[in-house]
């Protein structure tokens, strides 16, 4: 396994070739986050970049070591792509842009309308690993240089300007928390922070669908996950980085896991609280403050929101992910008696003052005493849903909870 360190001489000069074209993101304290949790909260926001993303760091840092003129292949969900896109304009250079076909068009036409006639949009594979596989091929085939969207050494030091902008603007910070995905952000970024400021405590924090790199830290390595969940795409791959692990290994002194559910729930409390429009990868920092309220207390904290590409027409299924997550919105899978007021006699003996039916499917089969009934009941709060099953047992129902979106 290959394993550098970022120069902090190499991330200052990325940092001067970054800012002829870039402004800086803003690092602002949150007062309704900091009252919450009883400390101090910084927010880097790296949503309210040109591209919404960090993602321009790393790719601007490879483009611009490339010969004007030159064509590139790379492979994104989405945020990479368009700073790689941003960057062949600036730089004068061609790319092939490969995304998993799951892409929300928002990002795809932001990648077009970034790149313009100098890139070429390819969608192949559910996943961005399938994705990255064919572009991989692609690359050889075609004979090109690939921008990977992490782990690359002018990638990684792009990327760690984040943290040089956040020690030019704060000192003196106990906790920084960063998101992880491929692992060039946590990388990068911790790499200065060990260098500049070794007493701050640093946080990663993943996907619990996607935990690519708390798999490696339990394996002593990068290993490939059989199978990931996609929801949270800015930060769903199989597989950290090579380059990145020993950096990730040394430089976090915590990785933490969230579930999808909080996730989901805290793109709409940042939204409804500070009017923020953060995709979801972007609030795996945020959540983390939950999950170490109890050391935070009194400290000051850095949390890194790496994107704001968040599509409009994903509102519908966070919304239902978080209502499920809360405990306010369960589904269930019940054997009906198969006669008149079967569903009248569960309404009276389930069902609790507030509570609402918003989902019902029945399956009559022949022959049989009862059937299948698949029944969404959302509820005032999380205490009135726990009363749900509770109910359904004494009642002698037969039942299943489903908490798998897909089996709904």
């Amino acid at each position: 396994m290959s394993i550098f360190k970022p120069c902090i001489k190499n991330v200052e000069t990325a940092l001067r070739g970054i800012r002829r074209f870039f402004n800086e993101t803003p690092l602002e304290k949150n007062t309704i986050l900091s009252k919450h949790h009883g400390a101090s909260v910084f927010v880097k926001h790296e949503d309210r970049s040109v591209v919404r993303s960090y993602k321009y760091r790393g790719a601007y840092n490879k483009m611009a070591s490339l010969e004007r003129g030159s064509r590139v292949v790379t492979c994104s969900a989405g945020n990479h792509a368009q700073g790689v896109a941003y960057s062949s304009g600036l730089l004068g250079l061609q790319a092939d842009i490969f995304m998993p076909t799951k892409t929300t068009t928002q990002k795809i036409d932001k990648v077009l309308g970034f790149g313009g006639s100098n890139v070429q949009v390819f969608l192949e594979g559910d996943t961005f690993d399938e994705c990255n596989a064919i572009a991989q091929h692609y690359c050889v085939k075609k004979k090109l240089g690939f921008v990977h969207p992490f782990d690359d050494i002018k990638v990684i030091e792009g990327q760690a300007t984040v943290g040089l902008e956040i020690l030019g603007s704060e000192s003196e910070i106990d906790y920084l928390v960063l998101p992880v995905g491929g692992g060039g952000l946590a990388a990068g970024v911790s790499s200065v922070f060990r260098q500049l400021s070794p007493h701050t405590k640093i946080i990663g924090v993943e996907p619990m669908g996607a935990a690519s790199l708390t798999t490696a830290l339990a394996n002593k390595g990068p290993l490939k996950l059989d199978k990931i969940d996609t929801f949270v795409d800015g930060a769903a791959v199989k597989m950290v980085g090579n380059l990145n692990y020993p950096l990730c290994e040394v430089g976090l002194d915590k990785v933490l896991c969230v579930h999808e559910g909080h996730v989901c729930s805290k793109i709409l409390q940042m939204y409804n609280e500070s009017g923020f429009i953060i995709e979801p990868a972007g609030v795996l920092s945020l959540c983390a403050l939950d999950l170490l309220a109890d050391e935070i207390i009194g400290k000051k904290v850095v949390c890194v929101v790496s994107g704001g590409n968040s599509d409009v027409f994903r509102m519908p299924e966070i919304l239902e992910r978080s209502l499920i997550y809360e405990g306010r919105k369960q589904y269930f899978r019940v054997e009906f008696a198969q006669k008149a007021g079967a569903l009248k006699d569960f309404i009276l003996r389930v069902l609790g003052p507030g509570d609402d039916i918003i989902y019902f499917r029945y399956t009559k089969l022949i022959n049989r005493e009862t059937g299948p009934v698949v029944i969404g009941i959302e509820t005032r709060d999380k205490m009135a849903g726990i009363g749900l099953a509770k109910r359904m047992v004494e009642g002698g129902l037969v039942f299943e909870k489903l908490t798998n979106i897909a089996d709904i």
